[in-house]
């Protein structure tokens, strides 16, 4: 199960009320997420436009996946004439259900999308298992 949390996710949904902005100066929302499951495997899609994947960082403890970028500044020796494009540090945290195998994620990153495979763990996956009985031939049943 792939659940995600973001304890600011509120107060940048009042910010942008109040503001009319689509994010605040500090936090912008630029890594909007696609999710999906393929037989054994989640899959995540992150749109990172224009950032450079060596500044990508991916770290997992316990079972929050956290994903930080950097899209650098425009160059101040140039006059911007609009600047709508996000600049910056962004993150995004998933939490990983359990049933997910956190040390076998996969990433990779083409033409602006981080795309990130995660197995489901072994141990959550379906099994047979085998009854021993003293009277019958042994016996198997699906768990």
């Amino acid at each position: 199960m792939l659940m995600r949390t973001d304890p600011f996710r509120e107060l940048d949904r009042m910010t942008q009320q109040a503001f009319g902005a689509v994010g605040t100066l500090a936090r912008p929302s630029v890594m909007p997420i696609d999710a999906w499951r393929e037989e054994d495997t989640f899959v995540v899609e992150l749109d990172l436009p224009g950032v450079d994947p060596g500044s990508i960082d991916l770290d997992v403890e316990r079972n929050v996946l956290t994903i930080k970028a950097e899209r650098p500044g425009a160059d101040e020796d140039k006059e911007l004439i609009a600047a709508e494009r996000p600049r910056g540090v962004f993150s995004r945290q998933l939490i990983l259900g359990d049933t997910l195998d956190t040390d076998h994620i996969r990433a990779d990153y083409d033409h602006g999308v981080l795309r990130l495979r995660v197995p489901v763990a072994d141990r959550a996956k379906p099994r047979k298992i085998e009854i021993n009985s003293s009277h019958a031939e042994r016996q198997s049943i699906s768990a």
